[in-house]
């Protein structure tokens, strides 16, 4: 394969899981996205008590298409935070 991007995962890091359904519903509307974001709840670590839990929302981005400026900000808008993955 002589391909010159790389295939992404991006991860919005939300307080809670109504912040991570709506910044999904919204990266799902701004961006194209080849398949619906998916929330996978994130427990920290050595913590058992689900409110310490935080929220990602998985993003795929096979072609590296997406802007991480825009992520930036749509996770920020939320009061979360952009990781790569």
């Amino acid at each position: 394969m002589n391909s010159t991007t790389r295939a992404v995962r991006h991860l919005l890091v939300l307080p809670d899981r109504d912040a991570a359904e709506e910044a999904a519903e919204e990266a799902a509307e701004r961006f194209p996205l080849p398949e619906e974001p998916q929330l996978v709840r994130d427990a920290l670590a050595g913590e058992d008590d689900a409110e310490d839990a935080q929220w990602l929302v998985v993003l795929e981005d096979p072609d590296s298409a997406l802007d991480p400026g825009a992520l930036d900000a749509l996770a920020d808008e939320y009061g979360g935070w952009r990781e790569d993955a």
